[in-house]
């Protein structure tokens, strides 16, 4: 399994503009095949935090995420958004439940 995270600063203001750059863009990459999981969200305890989680099936799943047509138009519509501190990750995992 491959898991991304990552973090970027929202400005000020731009919410509801980077709001609707990621709804189309979550709701596309969760249909895709090999996408276990895709979402976005705020940091409760710092409200310009962007959190970014996706899990895919493996590599190749990731590698075809890039190349559709969705993750083209986000990543313009997110320039213009004008996020700081964007960093993104990515891990190959072999996930174990952990005992709670």
């Amino acid at each position: 399994m491959i898991i991304v995270e990552g973090s970027a600063r929202i400005p000020e203001g731009a919410w509801e503009q980077a709001i609707s750059a990621m709804e189309p863009m979550i709701t596309a990459s969760r249909e895709e095949a090999g996408c276990i999981e895709y979402a976005y969200s705020r940091d409760l305890l710092d409200p310009n935090l962007l959190r970014i989680i996706e899990r895919w099936k493996d590599k190749a799943a990731l590698v075809s995420h890039f190349a559709e047509p969705h993750m083209a138009v986000f990543r313009e519509a997110l320039a213009a958004v004008g996020p700081r501190d964007l960093q993104v990750r990515m891990y190959d995992a072999e996930p174990e439940p952990l005992p709670l």
